[in-house]
């Protein structure tokens, strides 16, 4: 990829009105990723008079910017409360590097928003850095939209990469919250997975991507973290453990909302009950009050 002014441009994939605002998706030649990458970009009416305040949603395993903005509707929301939202892919696309479709949990489709450090991984693989930097600057640099401070959140594996990209970097991102995040990459089989193949055997390496020892170390200042998890979702026990995180916050004092909510599994129609909590919970405590 050359590194052109023209080929770094976005160039739009779709538009389409939304509750008098433009839901877009757009590709550009993403440097974090040395590929292609895709977002969907939603901008309420207002950005049609100046900047307006973000939050981004990062999305689970085998999911791309479309199940979040298609599924969710959040738009209504955002729309009324002046809140662009902008949705990454959850990988690089079509880079065919040997067993990147092998499996749902590994590969495309399923970064784990980790700045891989194994080959062949290592080249493209670095969605930390894609959502965590290049993909704020980038949006503000083309769009009517202020990313110095925004609100994060996500679902799933988004979910864990929401808390890490939020711990990791409390200056730009000001307040997060989760659905059914994976609290502990460490300490799951699709964290344990992910993480030995995309950095290798030496656990050390593994604590900047896994939110609960990220509470651990150096603890959240900002608003308290809000997490929904429904008592249905069969990827509790086994992967999500929830109570890791609660336990970690209790420890080190950091608030959190841990809110059960009762008969709900892991899919979009739980997300699509309680997104409109989650975008008021940041216009009223996060970088969307402004």
């Amino acid at each position: 990829m050359n590194g052109d002014s023209e080929s770094r441009a976005p160039r739009r994939v779709s538009r389409s009105r939304m509750f008098g605002g433009m839901q877009y998706v757009h590709e550009h030649d993403a440097a974090s990723t040395q590929s292609p990458m895709r977002f969907a970009l939603y901008l309420p009416p207002q950005a049609e008079a100046g900047r307006v305040p973000a939050m981004m949603w990062l999305s689970g395993l085998t999911c791309t910017e479309e199940n979040f903005t298609v599924k969710a509707g959040a738009q209504r929301v955002a729309s009324e409360l002046g809140i662009a939202l902008i949705v990454p892919d959850t990988s690089p696309r079509r880079l065919e590097i040997p067993g990147d479709h092998d499996a749902a949990d590994f590969g495309e489709g399923a970064g784990f928003y980790v700045d891989a450090t194994r080959s062949p991984w290592s080249a493209n693989y670095r969605m930390y850095s894609y959502v965590s930097a290049e993909l704020p600057d980038f949006v503000a640099a083309h769009f009517p939209v202020d990313t110095a401070s925004l609100g994060i959140a996500g679902h799933s594996m988004g979910g864990h990469g929401a808390l890490v990209v939020a711990l990791r970097n409390p200056g730009r991102f000001v307040s997060v919250s989760a659905f059914a995040p994976i609290v502990s990459l460490m300490q799951c089989p699709w964290g344990d997975k992910a993480l030995r193949g995309y950095l290798g055997d030496d656990r050390s390496t593994w604590r900047d991507y896994d939110a609960t020892a990220l509470i651990e170390s150096a603890g959240w200042r900002g608003p308290p973290i809000i997490i929904d998890q429904g008592t249905a979702d069969p990827f509790v026990r086994t992967q999500l453990k929830p109570e890791l995180f609660v336990a970690a916050c209790d420890a080190v004092g950091v608030p959190l909302e841990m809110r059960r909510r009762e008969g709900y599994d892991h899919s979009y129609h739980f997300v699509a009950t309680f997104i409109e909590e989650h975008l008021r919970w940041h216009a009223r405590y996060g970088s969307v009050s402004r």
